[in-house]
């Protein structure tokens, strides 16, 4: 009997830790998001101000490039604080690998090449699950800007 509650104990405790800290690391990632979402928003608002926002093409054209570039930069900088997160656990003495693997992982793309020791392995659904998420944050993102651009440019598109 107190062999099967030390093993439970153990096991509870190999769970609980890669959820608390994968879950903080989950929370760091919407706080960089929610930054990119503050730039995207105040970019959008900017160019209104200014009567730019469905001007033209080409106006229309930069700003959603800066708006998905914003995403991409929050989603690198996501992926980076997974890998140092790997790093500092001890899954990989350096950088390099733990941003690689853990560019895998958020993007879902699951290659399996690089493995975790089972202690840590939570940490890659959480990360994937993570990016999933994020992923469908920029979309809503860029979706709201391209949006908000051609009903700016098609009066005629507005309720």
């Amino acid at each position: 009997m107190l062999v099967v509650e030390k093993m439970t104990q153990t096991h509870q405790f190999a769970i609980q830790l890669p959820l608390v800290v994968g879950g903080g690391t989950a929370a760091c990632t919407i706080f960089v998001h929610a930054l990119a979402l503050a730039a995207t928003i105040n970019l959008v608002r900017h160019e209104q101000k200014l009567g730019r926002a469905g001007a033209g093409a080409l106006i229309d054209f930069a700003i959603v490039t800066l708006a998905i570039s914003f995403a991409f930069m929050a989603h690198l900088f996501e992926i980076a604080l997974w890998a140092v997160l790997l790093v500092i656990c001890g899954e990989f003495p350096e950088l390099g690998n733990a941003f690689y693997h853990s560019a895998v992982n958020y993007t879902t793309l699951g290659y399996g090449d690089l493995l975790m020791t089972p202690s840590w392995r939570l940490l890659g659904p959480l990360e994937a699950a993570n990016g999933a998420l994020m992923f469908g944050v920029s979309t809503a993102m860029i979706f709201a800007v391209i949006q908000r651009l051609v009903l700016a440019r098609f009066k005629d598109l507005r309720d």
